[in-house]
């Protein structure tokens, strides 16, 4: 997506709490940003971006019914247009899930207006707007991902995991206890737990400093 260089950037700012857009309608507004629709829900959001065609949807990471929803119908309806979710403090599992769901950019409210204003005419211009911690994080799993065929069962066999219990495993990995997973995942210790076991079959193990072994051979 490239917007002419003589074009306002048209832009859909999605936040529920109407401050929030108030603040950033005026940081947007002053750099020449065109504020074409608002919206206070995922689905909202979803209606308005159909309807106007923004360049920027600028998604709240909290907003009611789902921002990782919003972001993929977004993106697989206007593919051209550029989706940046914007959070209060960073949460790794909400950053992966966006990005995986099409977004061009994980960014936090409080940050500076004309860095933001910077960040996303970027995004129009194709690049991404994302933390460096994300970039990290997003290397690692391509890592992980282009290694799987290397990952291989306790009897030899070829192992596929979903990327939420690559997740799992990989914070196993580093020692983290079933609580402390499900609080950076964002979910429930039941939902890790499922994972967990999941993993274990797959794997053919039956306990999780197996599954961690196994693991670890993508590095030998």
């Amino acid at each position: 997506m490239t917007v002419g260089t003589d074009d306002p950037i048209r832009v859909l700012l999605a936040d529920a709490h109407s401050a929030t857009r108030a603040g950033l309608r005026i940081a947007l507004s002053a750099g020449g940003f065109d504020i074409v629709a608002e919206a206070d829900s995922a689905e909202a959001a979803v209606a308005a971006a159909l309807r106007e065609r923004p360049d920027i949807c600028v998604l709240d990471a909290d907003m009611p019914d789902g921002a990782v929803h919003a972001t993929a119908e977004i993106v697989r309806s206007l593919p051209r247009a550029g989706v940046v979710v914007m959070a209060s403090s960073r949460h790794d599992a909400t950053m992966l899930d966006v990005v995986r769901a099409g977004a061009s950019g994980y960014l936090l409210k409080d940050m500076d207006p004309e860095r933001l204003r910077f960040a996303l005419r970027g995004v129009t211009e194709g690049e991404a707007a994302l933390p460096r911690a994300l970039v990290a994080r997003l290397m690692l799993e391509f890592r992980v991902r282009e290694n799987r065929r290397r990952l291989v069962t306790a009897e030899g066999r070829d192992a596929e995991l979903t990327p939420r219990e690559w997740d799992v495993l990989t914070l196993l990995a580093e020692g983290a206890s079933t609580r402390e997973t499900a609080a950076s995942l964002g979910v429930s210790d039941v939902t890790v737990r499922r994972h967990v076991s999941g993993v274990l079959s797959k794997l053919g193990v039956s306990t999780r400093a197996a599954a961690v072994e196994l693991l670890r051979t993508l590095d030998a």
